[in-house]
């Protein structure tokens, strides 16, 4: 409780000068002449910025008395910033240094269009295309109006950090998905064929699951879990702006679901990306529990080992990807390594995408068939990913993405499980 109240603090000084004028707008401290000042910036953080109100009594109920005011004052102050996140309202120096170097990653959703298209269309807002980015180095010195083709990922422009496209037709119609790179990696890894049926065991808020069904041109099957009945919406919605058909949504505990059950009898892949700490998330505070204390990293982990040998137990399974956005060895490669000893020789670590320049930690033999992700060895958020394949009769060596499929995609029908897909034709709902 101490931890999280020092965090409270921390982001309600970080956003200060914001609240200040929160406060002013909707004339808070006038109507409630009683109510400390300091005290009224911390009631309205948590209420319009934090995780929600935890406190009881009448200190609640008066917040909640005026959050309609408040709330369309931030509305108010966003526009005369003429920004969307809340984020964006700070002073340069008060947002996260880590976020401040990470660039603005955009994945074309092909579904809806394809990257020649986005291209021109971006070129037509006045915006300079520079090609294929050769290396991090070019992303890393990118401003103005000017955007790459990212080096790795075949489908995903890259804009200098904190450019604002949550206004963007695209956008607002669902031909490009705002998704940072290294959360496009668990699906373009998993790499299922078109008409493959397909888990995305703890899916919301929905990127990544709209990520599989470009991959699989909405052929096959996709089955969407998730417990939290608001995400669940919030998925719903994001995946009809999208394009996404062969989906079913289901708010549902991934670990009550029956393996045996004959609807998941063609299951072959499975994303698996569950709750984790989000020590790697650039965007967070920094008092936003970026050090859990131990218990809860290892009840995290204890949750992560189940889901993760629950995921295994699908009789059809063949490929599976296990992602977190933390930084934790506990709730990465440790976990890993538990589940593959329990396992037994079932399964193996497949090394993902060789040419990746940060892997895992030297947790166990083998560990660096793993990757990692970091805003400073690879300009992203924080991300850990494994990709595990069941083992055939006879094999005695762990198998890797051959380096061609990274560097050269081919069609998706003649390359391993992670290539890129086929470029399509241009589609003739063109964006004008």
């Amino acid at each position: 409780h101490v931890r999280q109240l020092y965090a409270l603090v921390s982001e309600t000084l970080r956003y200060a000068p914001v609240l200040e004028k929160l406060l002013d707008g909707a004339a808070l401290l006038q109507a409630e002449k009683k109510l400390p000042p300091q005290l009224a910036k911390v009631l309205v953080y948590d209420l319009l910025f934090g995780k929600g109100l935890k406190c009881g009594g009448r200190w609640k109920a008066l917040a909640r008395r005026h959050r309609a005011r408040l709330e369309a004052e931030l509305a108010r102050l966003k526009v005369r910033h003429k920004v969307s996140r809340n984020e964006d309202l700070l002073a340069p120096e008060q947002a996260s240094p880590a976020a401040s170097q990470v660039p603005r990653y955009v994945r074309v959703n092909t579904l809806k269009t394809c990257v020649d298209d986005v291209i021109d269309f971006f070129k037509r807002q006045g915006y300079a295309y520079l090609g294929k980015a050769a290396g991090l180095e070019e992303l890393r010195a990118l401003s103005g109006k000017k955007f790459l083709l990212d080096p790795h990922l075949p489908e995903l422009l890259v804009f200098p950090p904190q450019t604002d496209l949550h206004d963007n037709v695209l956008y607002t119609s669902g031909h490009i998905i705002l998704q940072d790179k290294a959360s496009c990696l668990p699906a373009f890894l998993l790499g299922p064929t078109a008409g493959s049926h397909v888990i995305d065991a703890c899916a919301a808020p929905g990127n990544k699951t709209s990520h599989l069904a470009a991959i699989l041109r909405n052929k096959g099957q996709i089955f969407a879990f998730d417990v939290d009945p608001k995400r669940v919406a919030t998925m719903n919605t994001l995946l009809a702006r999208a394009g996404v058909t062969g989906c079913q949504l289901a708010q549902q505990d991934f670990l009550t679901v029956d393996p045996r059950d004959p609807k998941y009898s063609r299951v072959t892949h499975i994303l698996l990306d569950p709750s984790c700490s989000g020590s790697g998330m650039v965007t967070r505070g920094p008092g936003e529990e970026v050090a859990p204390s131990a218990e809860r990293l290892q009840a995290l982990a204890g949750f992560q080992r189940r889901v993760l040998g629950h995921a295994l137990s699908f009789p059809a399974l063949r490929r599976l990807v296990y992602s977190t956005c933390s930084l934790h060895r506990e709730e990465n490669e440790d976990v890993v390594q538990a589940v593959l000893q329990e396992r037994g020789s079932a399964f193996r670590l497949v090394t993902a995408f060789p040419s990746w320049p940060c892997r895992g930690l030297a947790a166990f033999p083998g560990a660096e068939s793993c990757l990692r992700a970091s805003p400073a060895e690879t300009l992203t958020h924080g991300f850990f990913v494994a990709v595990l394949e069941r083992c055939e009769e006879g094999a005695d060596a762990p198998s890797s993405l051959p380096v061609a499929a990274e560097e050269k995609p081919q069609p998706r029908e003649e390359t391993e499980p992670g290539a890129a897909p086929r470029k399509r034709k241009r589609k003739k709902q063109r964006v004008k």
